[in-house]
């Protein structure tokens, strides 16, 4: 044997081009980095194909390492014409048994299964909204009974939640709303200016943001702020049994966590959709004014008469709806955390995603319902 590094020749022969290796095609001659290139190079020069011979029988040395190499670059697959050894064949025998990958078989598809799992998730979604027609209950109850004794009902609870979810959420919604009258109001002046309707910037803007998009973008502002605080908060009292204690000592969980959420949203949401609608009417009006020459006196005169007051009104009443919802959902959610971190993470998510979706639902189901009034 001569102690050669691997090399690639081809050579043409009567019955087509081969390729004959020569040297020692081991781990040690390959782990040098220019050989390594060097061999990767003379690979690729003669790719595999039906027509290319391969002879191994100038190889020198032959270990798993060159083997699985040349087993790669055949594609895992036995060249149709190829000359070796008996040694080397066992090597390559070996290198392809256990390059086979076993996959797993793919289960059948089964009807029953099928049927099972959606019969699970029907009923967790009907257990899901048992708890919260349960919830509805329970609050009404707990009004009534705060309505009847009003010293013992927790204002101060009330007081404290309006402050949180309500004074501290002013700042965000403002942003958002004068940025989104803004943008509504750019996009309609390229419109409206076509056909010399500048004017109508005030009807449209006055429509869209006090009867729909403020209401229901101050909605899902404070679902996604509130909401998961809510269930965040009452889920760490899961986690640190303080829930199970206030059973023991006989609070009831509606009266002290359910009614003063539910209560202080329910004030809260219409008037942060009010300030959040005049953000957004405050940049409409001063992006009208820049893209279209719309003044403030114009705008602040022509609303009232562009929008009637039954729209100010529908709007509140879905704040409040949005509000109990917002709530609901979320005491609703973090009253079924399990005492562990992960469930307390999958709660929160879960609560902000349907207290977004309902806003949207509660939304569409208002728009069908008074479609016919104040337009």
């Amino acid at each position: 044997m001569s102690d050669s590094p691997p090399r690639i020749e081809r050579n043409d022969t009567p019955e087509g081009p081969v390729a004959a290796l020569h040297g020692r095609w081991g781990a040690a001659d390959l782990g040098a980095r220019r050989t390594w290139r060097e061999v990767s190079a003379q690979l690729a020069q003669n790719a595999p194909d039906s027509g290319l011979g391969w002879d191994l029988r100038s190889v020198d040395w032959l270990d798993h390492v060159g083997a699985q190499l040349l087993w790669n670059h055949w594609g895992r697959v036995w060249p149709e014409r190829i000359a070796l050894d008996d040694a080397q064949r066992d090597m390559l025998d070996r290198v392809a048994e256990f390059t086979v990958i076993d996959r797993p078989p793919v289960p059948p598809w089964r009807l029953v299964e099928e049927v099972d799992r959606l019969g699970v998730k029907v009923l967790h979604a009907l257990g899901h909204g048992r708890h919260l027609l349960e919830l509805v209950g329970q609050l009404v109850i707990d009004l009534g009974s705060a309505l009847r004794a009003p010293r013992r009902a927790p204002w101060r609870d009330v007081s404290g939640h309006l402050y949180r979810m309500g004074a501290t959420a002013l700042p965000i919604t403002a942003i958002v709303g004068f940025l989104i009258g803004v943008v509504l109001a750019y996009l309609m002046s390229l419109q409206l200016r076509q056909f010399g309707a500048e004017s109508f910037i005030v009807n449209i803007l006055g429509i869209s943001l006090i009867r729909e998009l403020g209401p229901m973008l101050a909605a899902i502002l404070v679902a996604g702020r509130s909401g998961s605080a809510i269930t965040a908060q009452i889920g760490v009292m899961r986690v640190t049994e303080e829930l199970d204690a206030m059973r023991v000592m006989g609070i009831p969980h509606g009266f002290r966590l359910v009614m003063p959420r539910a209560v202080a949203l329910a004030i809260a949401m219409p008037l942060i959709a009010v300030w959040t609608t005049l953000c957004a009417l405050a940049g409409g009006m001063l992006a009208a004014d820049i893209a279209m020459d719309v003044s403030p006196a114009y705008f602040v005169q022509a609303l009232p008469n562009a929008v009637g007051f039954s729209n100010l009104v529908l709007a509140m009443a879905k704040s409040v709806v949005f509000g109990v919802g917002i709530a609901l959902i979320g005491c609703h959610w973090g009253l079924r955390v399990k005492p562990n971190t992960q469930s307390l993470g999958e709660g929160t998510t879960a609560s902000v995603v349907n207290a977004i979706t309902m806003v949207i639902i509660v939304d569409a189901l208002f728009a069908i319902a008074f479609k016919n009034l104040g337009i």
